[in-house]
């Protein structure tokens, strides 16, 4: 299996095979041979517990140590320490050279077991999961870390002790989902044994295009009025100029601005001025004073993990819908020491999350995106090779008026092209792909568009909005998806500046022949196909391009 996927890549991952020894995919089996290892259930989730007898042979010089409890927990790690193993702390650090089950589950809530090494990584496991689903490869595709509740891995049993977070008129028992995107060198093995035994917690396979847009469209990413003080200290140098200096170098830029503050034992939210700066995150007490006599020190962003809340105002009040929690490392399960944060709009939180990504990996981060970058330009499996991504954004202006195509370099001259095919198309009527007439209001155009991934059928209006949310607030993103008010209409759905908007797409008959339009019939398309197919490189009369769909795999 490994040869056929191309084993040029030492990941160690492979899936349990299935009964007899074949592998076959999603069917969990038993080992071929006689002594064999035991079977594997997908039901049953495997935790893989330290042992204190094998920690005691691979460490002779623990065996001389006092078996008594360490008076001084907060001067060494736990974790690494074979007097304070213990149950509640979890299944302990991964050790090399074995072999740990991960189970990965998809955006429809079906479930893969993979077996991973202790040095598996994120992007290693994506690869591995790009391969098997036969999905488009790109570095797009991400590993999230899922949380069902915001006591972030606590145990159902123990749910009941953090009541004290939920406001007056709200569920006692929180049940907020929190998640966070792996980063590509990050080990999966060794997140997955941070969960406290049973946690309410996962891994999921899917896309996330916001991943690496920080290199992409940073100046937008950073509105000047959360990086004025790095303005104010380089003034000679533009906005989008400074930002690049920043990513180039791998570091941070200050930021500051207002979040909604709540923690622990708090009932209400108050308004604080944060800042950023090289020495971890401050919040003012005072204002919006820089002195620092009023700054506070608030986190610890290097021993942190940073998680998106979603449905924070139902279940905890939040002003916004735009929340966020910081984790310390320290704290394994429950609320104690979680720090639960609002901002006031998505493009804030956007600039916040990016800051604090640049602030804990620095130049790390950078190298992530640059060798995602080369494997685009790589064949990615040995194989046949694959189709082409619209995705990649690598679509140049081309003319084919003479004998042979050339590429438009003119931006005048692209402009006055693409104004002509616009025109042509509206004039337009006949099926792109040379159909004989007879087909043209046959079955086949009303319904083609329904073997394209980005057609998601029926689903609703606020489902399209969480789907997309989930697969990253970028320019571009989009999906079609039927409409619930029109029985024979169809909705385009697309982001532009952070928010999700929805244009209709009508069906209209003339001389018998059918098509679509969402312009009152002046740009008239034979089938959606056509339609998505043109707004890739047109804009049309929509606010920007169609770049990435949304899209979601099988496992």
């Amino acid at each position: 299996d490994n040869a056929m996927d191309g084993g040029a890549q030492q990941s160690s991952l492979r899936e349990p095979p299935g009964p007899g020894g074949a592998e076959q995919q999603g069917v969990p089996g038993e080992w071929d041979g006689g002594e064999g290892p035991p079977e594997v259930k997908r039901s049953q989730p495997l935790f893989i517990h330290s042992s204190s007898r094998q920690l005691l042979e691979e460490e002779p010089r623990a065996s001389s140590l006092p078996s008594i409890p360490n008076p001084f927990p907060e001067l060494c790690s736990p974790s690494n320490s074979p007097i304070l193993s213990s149950p509640a702390l979890g299944q302990g650090p991964p050790r090399e050279g074995t072999s740990h089950v991960v189970k990965v589950f998809g955006e429809d809530g079906a479930c893969r077991s993979l077996e991973a090494s202790a040095g598996t990584t994120a992007r290693q496991l994506c690869e591995t999961l790009v391969r098997r689903t036969r999905a488009l490869q790109d570095h797009s595709w991400a590993l999230v870390e899922l949380h069902q509740h915001l006591a972030l891995g606590e145990p159902p049993a123990r749910r009941g002790m953090a009541r004290h977070w939920a406001p007056p008129g709200h569920p006692a028992e929180p049940c907020s989902p929190a998640e966070r995107c792996l980063e590509d060198h990050e080990s999966v093995v060794e997140v997955q044994s941070s969960w406290p035994p049973g946690a309410d917690s996962r891994f999921v396979f899917r896309k996330n295009f916001a991943k690496y847009e920080l290199f992409k469209s940073n100046a937008s990413l950073f509105p000047e009025v959360m990086v004025s003080s790095c303005l104010e200290a380089n003034k000679s140098m533009a906005h989008s100029e400074l930002i690049q200096n920043f990513l180039n170098s791998g570091s941070c830029p200050e930021v500051q601005g207002f979040l909604q503050l709540r923690e622990a034992g708090r009932k209400v939210w108050k308004r604080f001025y944060f800042s950023l700066r090289r020495s971890g995150l401050y919040y003012s007490t005072k204002g919006t004073s820089k002195d620092p006599r009023h700054l506070q020190y608030f986190a610890d962003l290097t021993e942190s993990n940073i998680y998106y809340v979603t449905q924070g105002k139902k279940h905890y009040g939040t002003p916004t819908e735009f929340g966020f929690c910081i984790k310390p490392y320290k704290v394994r399960s429950g609320v104690k020491g979680l720090k639960l944060l609002c901002s006031e709009d998505e493009q804030s939180r956007s600039c916040w999350m990016a800051a604090f990504r640049l602030f804990k990996y620095g130049m790390q981060l950078y190298r992530n995106y640059q060798q995602a970058q080369a494997r685009l330009s790589q064949p990615p499996w040995i194989g046949p090779t694959p189709l082409r991504s619209v995705s990649d954004n690598a679509l140049v202006a081309m003319d084919f008026s003479g004998c042979t195509g050339r590429v438009i370099e003119n931006p005048s001259e692209v402009l006055t092209v693409a104004l002509e095919e616009a025109q042509a198309w509206r004039k337009k009527t006949t099926h792109r792909y040379s159909l004989p007439a007879a087909c043209q209001s046959s079955p086949l155009s009303t319904a083609i568009h329904c073997t394209q991934p980005w057609f998601h059928g029926r689903i609703s209006r606020e489902d399209t909005q969480q789907l997309i949310g989930r697969q990253g607030l970028v320019d571009g993103v989009f999906l079609v998806r039927e409409s619930q008010r029109n029985p024979k209409g169809f909705v385009l759905s697309l982001c532009h500046l952070q928010r999700v908007k929805h244009y209709l797409i009508l069906p209209s008959e003339e001389e018998g022949r059918l098509y679509f339009t969402m312009d009152d019939g002046q740009t008239r398309f034979a089938d959606l196909i056509q339609l998505v197919e043109f707004h890739q490189i047109n804009r049309g009369i929509l606010p920007c391009k169609l770049r990435h769909y949304c899209t979601c795999v099988a496992l």
